[in-house]
């Protein structure tokens, strides 16, 4: 067997795409979604990392931007694969704990964000018609990993296990 010289090697390696979000939900187990301006499904409030920026200050960066919201998100609570699919190359999302949020918490939000629409507390039943079905598991996975303290591996929105 011959080996790739180390700098081919490297060059070779898989590169994939990432993106972190941030979960906020009220004591009715309610989840923040914010509604783009430039596709048709609601999110949760993050994005896309930029390169060489970790997944942590991505969630950062994005709920700031998005929400004005600047502190910084608690515990890691999802890791999911997310498949090749017709639009996207494989890839990786985040979900970050950002607590709780009251609704008139969220009615105070300044969206100046020209990407952001709104904002709006909705049940995981509400949610999972306004989400991409993968985020709408990915989800509601992370409201129960908020709330057992417990990190979830997932693929496609599916737990892969405990």
């Amino acid at each position: 067997m011959d080996l790739l010289p180390f700098d081919e090697y490297v060059r070779s390696l898989n590169r994939k795409r990432m993106s972190a979000g941030v979960l906020y939900y009220d004591h009715a187990d309610r989840v923040l979604l914010v509604e783009p301006s430039y596709k048709p499904h609601w999110d949760i409030p993050g994005g896309a990392c930029e390169a060489g920026e970790p997944p942590w200050r991505t969630a950062a960066r994005e709920v700031g931007e998005e929400l004005g919201i600047t502190t910084t998100p608690g515990d890691l609570l999802v890791i999911d694969y997310l498949p090749t699919n017709d639009r996207f190359p494989e890839g990786l999302a985040f979900i970050f704990d950002g607590g709780t949020i009251s609704g008139d918490e969220v009615k105070a939000l300044e969206i100046t964000d020209p990407e952001i629409v709104s904002a709006e507390l909705v049940s995981l039943e509400d949610a999972a018609t306004r989400l991409k079905p993968s985020l709408a598991r990915r989800l509601a996975i992370a409201l129960e990993a908020a709330h057992t303290r417990t990190l979830a591996i997932c693929d496609n929105g599916v737990r892969a296990r405990r």
